[in-house]
C-alpha cells in the first residue's frame, strides 16, 4: 500500500487555488517558476494555446551564472535571462505564477531578476 506525502498533497492544493485565478493568454502570457533543490525553472506560457513561449532554467545550454553561485544570486540571472529571451519574442507583459512555492528567496529573487529585465508584471 502506497503512502502519499502530506507535503506533496498541500503543495498540489496550493497549486490548485493559484491556478483557479490565474490564466495566462496571447496577450498576457502566465510566467511560472518552479524550484528543485538545486536547480530554478521559468517559462512563459500562452493558456490559450497551450504553448510554452519562452523559457530559461539553471539546466539550459546558455546559461552562465556568473561570479556567484549563490542560489538566490543565480535565480536572479535566470530572470534577467528570461527577461532578455522574453523581450525578443515580443513579450514585454506576464502574469506571475509563483507555484505554489512561497514568495521569497529564489522564487522572489527570480521575479526581481525578471522586472530588471523588462517584465512587467
Amino acid at each position: 500500500m502506497a503512502r502519499t506525502n502530506p507535503k506533496t498533497i498541500a503543495r498540489a492544493k496550493r497549486i490548485r487555488r493559484i491556478r483557479k485565478n490565474i490564466s495566462g493568454s496571447a496577450l498576457r502570457p502566465r510566467l511560472r517558476v518552479f524550484k528543485s533543490n538545486k536547480h530554478i525553472y521559468a517559462q512563459i506560457i500562452d493558456d490559450g494555446a497551450g504553448k510554452t513561449l519562452v523559457s530559461m532554467s539553471t539546466v539550459d545550454k546558455e546559461f552562465t551564472p556568473g561570479e556567484s553561485t549563490e542560489k538566490v544570486a543565480v535565480a536572479k540571472v535566470v530572470g534577467e535571462m528570461l527577461a532578455t529571451r522574453a523581450k525578443a519574442a515580443g513579450i514585454t507583459k506576464v502574469i506571475f505564477d509563483r507555484g505554489g512555492s512561497v514568495y521569497h528567496g529564489r522564487v522572489k529573487s527570480l521575479s526581481e531578476g525578471a522586472r530588471e529585465g523588462g517584465l512587467e508584471f
